[in-house]
């Protein structure tokens, strides 16, 4: 039985990245994980091959984290933590112990807190004030407190690589300034022979290193944002016009990673994943010689359903095991359940029993090749190698150990340097690649949210801003520098933070890190930043409460009668502020369709009407309109700012204004403008629009005045602006749409 046992190549790929913590290159880091990570995971999981004649391992990493890696370690920067732990406790400022109760205790309790005695005795001291209170700690146990923060987050190989430390952590309380600086330089240490020893590693032939795009953004929608698919009411820009950003970042990687390990790498990891036919093209454009996704994106792309039974098992991994080509560039696929094995259900359970486990499911899938017509095999364990290790015991040293062993002893079995085996393989043409990324086979992690759309929103309005800068300025000496602030702000993790599901307990930092990033790029050329990027966009959002369900035919009659038609409107409930009761002309404005109108209702507010009538007010309101489907003629909204707080969305151009003004109670003007070349505006008939005021505003207008045929999609917003001058945009953040039928 044993000499029909087909061997299996095994490719373990280890992700390693963090974003931009850092306001400007000079700052602090405002957070602490690229130097924690480092001397927790970054050159142990490299180190334990010394341990290992044949084990073969993979890595990717992110050029932004290496430059992290060069502060902290060459340039010695610190981090607000860092800062404070080599600060004399006795120059402790309040905030600074508020600072330092609120973050120190940020390390998993299991294996970081509860092992350590006074760490955990502190722990419960302040479990049980439950206040903050500053006067809580002692000096001395402030002092306490941060050293033992920092020592729970050394990897234990490096009590005995390094003696000092060693004493530093069974000291275990009483810790002095002295020691906590001593404790930085350790860190420092650590730190400065991560990038030597992957090189050494490398020269060996132990690893492979790939890289991701420089600052980690997400390429298919750099390159496509078009082609990924929405919900019918998304918000997006219709275009980023940010493909040369894609490939530029992608070569910076490149060339970054040759500079550091002297090895140009020959794969590339897509940031999350995410895949779609141009990246393929990009990458074959820029040299790159394969790439890797998911096993969901390889189910899609040849129609494939990856069936497990319940303990996970595949019950035919043959398709799953084999490398691919598309557009000429190589492509693995990885085992998901694999992964979140290792990050979530392993940490439970014992490292041995554990590593039993998957090696248990590797030799399931072994057993179900002896049909396959192929002599190569390859199972691919890609996943983050730096964030699950904390909920295991010893940092997961004896997870990574016993799996390891249990491979090198087995014969049939091997690890591989993801390069050299795809040189022996002969790839199976893909015909199709379904894009996606590793969640949920889509890219909903990123956008189509109302949260992540605005941030794709302010991204899209200052790169536009800086490209007309450039234009106008080809030889500033700050263009190179504003253009890295503009890729920081690209990168994956602030759109990952932003909005729904994911919540990271920091959501307001990594918000202030984004627009600071993005105001950066006005201030490096010289120019005003605009007020709107003082605002956090976790409080910017004012979106609908709800799109029309479907079809429907109201009466025009401005009643507000019991209609149940307009039950299926969609709606939006305009918030108080930032204008008076009395200055908000409308409370609520609800919107719908047939085959052959838009309807509007616009619900008045009532301190608004009686001023009107007391001042005899003129109230303004415009709808702006324009055909997301077809070409048309734009022209830009003519309202007047009366703040110098100009929002993205009021830079879009549209094809159709229409003008309701109220006088007296009464509707006095119904207008439709046009837009034609060079930005101008031209009155057109209205004469088949109906808009009727009694305690509502109803308005019927048909699509075919405003230029939206059947199967197109109309994009459009709301104004007020009393005399021509703006109040407010209603969304503020995005256009709203609808699909005629």
């Amino acid at each position: 039985m044993m000499s029909q046992t087909k061997k299996l190549s095994i490719a373990f790929y280890w992700h390693m990245h963090q974003p931009v913590y850092q306001l400007s290159p000079e700052g602090d880091y405002l957070m602490p994980w690229v130097r924690l990570h480092a001397v927790k995971d970054y050159l142990d999981m490299v180190l334990i091959l010394d341990k290992f004649k044949n084990i073969r391992l993979n890595f990717n990493l992110v050029p932004v984290l290496l430059d992290a890696l060069i502060d902290y370690g060459e340039n010695e920067m610190h981090d607000i933590h860092s800062r404070l732990t080599v600060t004399d406790v006795e120059s402790l400022t309040d905030d600074d112990k508020e600072f330092i109760i609120n973050n120190f205790f940020d390390a998993n309790f299991h294996s970081m807190i509860l092992p350590n005695e006074e760490y955990n005795r502190l722990y419960q001291k302040y479990q049980i004030n439950g206040e903050n209170d500053i006067n809580l700690f002692s000096p001395q146990e402030y002092s306490d407190l941060m050293a033992l923060f920092n020592l729970a987050w050394f990897d234990p190989i490096y009590k005995n690589k390094y003696p000092e430390l060693k004493k530093l952590i069974k000291k275990g309380k009483n810790y002095t300034l002295d020691d906590r600086i001593k404790i930085i330089d350790i860190q420092r240490d650590i730190i400065r022979k991560i990038i030597p020893t992957y090189r050494k590693f490398i020269e060996k032939g132990k690893i492979e290193i790939t890289t991701s795009p420089y600052y980690h953004p997400i390429l298919p929608i750099l390159l496509d944002i078009k082609s990924i698919k929405k919900s019918p009411e998304s918000d997006l820009p219709s275009n980023l016009k940010m493909e040369l950003d894609a490939k530029v970042q992608t070569q910076m990687a490149l060339d970054r990673m040759e500079e550091l390990f002297g090895k140009r790498p020959k794969g590339i990891w897509p940031s999350e994943q995410c895949v779609n036919s141009k990246v393929m093209e990009m990458l074959k454009e820029l040299g790159v010689k394969w790439t890797i996704s998911d096993e969901g994106i390889l189910s899609n792309s040849i129609k494939f359903e990856f069936v497990r039974d319940f303990r996970g098992y595949l019950e035919d991994p043959y398709h799953l095991l084999k490398s691919y080509n598309y557009k000429d560039v190589n492509i693995i696929f990885r085992d998901s359940v694999i992964p979140n094995l290792i990050g979530f259900e392993y940490p439970n359970h014992s490292a041995e029993a554990a590593a039993n486990d998957l090696y248990d499911r590797i030799k399931v899938a072994q057993s179900k090749l002896l049909s396959s017509p192929d002599e190569h095999h390859l199972l691919t364990i890609a996943m983050d190698g730096e964030n699950c290790w904390e909920n295991y015991t010893e940092d997961g040293s004896t997870f990574l150990q016993t799996i390891y062993a249990l491979i090198e002893n087995d014969p049939t079995l091997e690890t591989v340097l993801i390069s050299d085996y795809l040189e022996k393989d002969i790839q199976k043409p893909l015909n199709k690649l379904s894009p996606g990324s590793w969640i949920n086979r889509n890219f909903k992690l990123w956008i189509d949210e109302p949260l992540k759309n605005l941030a794709w929103t302010y991204l899209k309005q200052v790169r536009d801003d800086f490209c007309a800068f450039v234009k106008q300025n080809p030889l500033h000496p700050n263009i190179d520098a504003a253009r890295r602030e503009l890729f920081i702000c690209e990168g994956s993790d602030w759109f990952w933070w932003y909005g729904e599901p994911n919540d990271s307990g920091r959501d307001n930092i990594f918000d202030y890190i984004f627009r600071e990033h993005l105001k950066n790029i006005y201030l490096y050329l010289g120019l005003e930043v605009p007020q709107y990027l003082d605002t956090p966009l976790l409080s910017a959002i004012s979106k609908p409460s709800r799109y029309p369900k479907g079809e429907f035919t109201p009466t025009i009659d401005g009643k507000e009668n019991d209609d149940e038609s307009w039950l299926n409107a969609g709606c939006i409930k305009i918030p108080d502020g930032p204008v008076l009761d009395e200055d908000k002309f409308y409370d609520k404005i609800c919107f719908g369709y047939d085959k052959d109108n838009l309807y509007l209702r616009f619900y008045i507010n009532e301190y608004n009407k009686q001023a009107a009538a007391k001042t005899k007010r003129v109230n303004q309101m415009y709808l702006y309109t324009r055909n997301q489907n077809k070409k048309q003629s734009l022209s830009p909204i003519r309202i007047i700012q009366k703040t110098e707080s100009i929002l993205p969305i009021s830079k879009e151009k549209f094809h159709n204004e229409m003008q309701i003004s109220i006088y007296d109670n009464e509707i006095n003007l119904v207008r439709l403008v046009k837009a034609i070349p060079n930005n101008l505006w031209v009155i057109t008939s209205s004469k088949n629009i109906t808009a009727v005021y009694d305690k509502v505003v109803d308005i019927s207008i048909p699509f075919d005045d405003i230029g939206i045929d059947k199967g197109d999609t109309l994009e459009f917003l709301f104004v007020n602006a009393n005399y021509g001058v703006k109040d407010y945009f209603v969304p503020n953040e995005m256009l709203l749409t609808i699909k005629r039928v």
